[in-house]
């Protein structure tokens, strides 16, 4: 730690309070949009809730322990992170489960581990650490290519079968690279290399291309049909909702509605209001982090605090253009909302790290 900050003890209330009630807020959702399948499938209407209820718990107390360390040792532990990450994303390319067409899960006894939310804090740290520690300057393209280089192989080895999570990855490295070297011209030519890899990904799948077809013209195709579901339930909620637990649509007509389609259901039971105060509620953590950032005595804390904020931004706008049929469906999780331990889980130990950020002052 250099000379003139210390670590204060009290990490950033308004964080811890926006986490808390966010955390609070999709519980709640989670529970009304899954008791219907939670009922059909398990006989337990509070099945889903359950388990997500236990990786919360969890993912809290982790985010208290990750929020009482020094972030520096979260950093220095980096590369072997990195390495780690792409480890257990080939794992998932050889060994991993199935589930719904995607090979995204690693079975570990009775419960599945989803490797790609651990890639994203992973690339977090990594880039911290190599943009921390880069001897020359940071400034010009070879550091832009150098550094985006080193994110192919995670967003390669993750996008063969989630493509949305690459993206999320590439991005977080594009804005963090950006924080390191504000260079607009020289963005613009990583943007266009950025668009040819995902032109090159989509067509490597027919299936891709497929989406792409269904985004234009959901009715047109069978696999449109949660798209239209979703935009019927958004439709239906009106400006204030049918009301909490009323949805009709979740009752097997949105399928999966506790996933990636969950934030339909909040519009069509809390109606645009409620779905604006949740959207508001994003924003708020997102300046939060802004701010932890502005304030950081150092680079190793602007940078995950911006990381942070980059993988926070891209993802609920990814969420909520894919459930508005804005951009074609990708399968990205609503943070904090959606059902997925792991998921939560991660997103809390992110948390932790940018309320570590958070108690070094002058």
């Amino acid at each position: 730690m250099k000379a003139g900050q210390k670590q204060t003890g009290k990490t950033d209330t308004v964080l811890w309070v926006l986490v808390l009630i966010l955390v609070v807020l999709g519980l709640g959702a989670l529970f009304s949009a899954s008791e219907y399948n939670g009922r059909v499938r398990f006989h337990d209407s509070a099945y889903y809730f359950k388990k997500q209820l236990f990786a919360t718990a969890l993912g809290l107390l982790v985010m208290y322990l990750a929020s009482r360390v020094d972030y520096r040792l979260s950093v220095k532990l980096a590369p072997a992170a990195y390495i780690f990450s792409l480890f257990l994303s080939a794992a998932v390319l050889l060994f991993g489960q199935e589930i719904n067409g995607s090979k995204r899960w690693l079975n570990l006894g009775p419960l599945s581990f989803q490797p790609s939310e651990f890639s994203k804090v992973a690339v977090i740290l990594f880039l911290v650490w190599q943009i921390s520690n880069t001897k020359s300057k940071t400034t010009g393209f070879w550091f832009i290519c150098r550094t985006m280089m080193t994110l192919l192989p995670v967003a390669g080895l993750v996008g063969s079968n989630n493509l949305s999570t690459a993206v999320i990855i590439l991005g977080i490295g594009v804005l963090l690279i950006f924080v390191a070297n504000p260079r607009y011209l020289q963005f613009l030519a990583l943007g266009g290399a950025g668009i040819g890899f995902i032109v090159v990904f989509l067509a490597a799948e027919s299936y891709r291309l497929e989406r792409l077809a269904i985004w234009r013209d959901p009715e047109k195709y069978e696999k449109g049909y949660q798209t239209l579901q979703g935009l019927y339930a958004i439709g239906s909620g009106g400006v204030f909702g049918v009301g909490l637990g009323n949805s009709v649509q979740k009752l097997g007509f949105v399928p999966e509605a506790q996933n990636d389609m969950i934030f339909s259901i909040i519009c069509e039971e809390l109606g645009l209001a409620g779905a604006g105060i949740i959207v508001f509620l994003f924003l708020l953590l997102i300046w939060r982090f802004f701010m932890i950032a502005s304030g950081s005595r150092d680079l190793f804390g602007a940078l995950i605090a911006t990381g942070a904020m980059a993988h926070m931004m891209i993802q609920v706008v990814l969420n909520i253009a894919v459930v508005t049929n804005t951009i074609p469906n990708t399968g990205i999780t609503l943070p904090f909302i959606s059902y997925g331990g792991t998921s939560v889980m991660f997103l809390l130990i992110e948390m932790g790290l940018v309320l570590s950020v958070s108690q070094v002052v002058d």
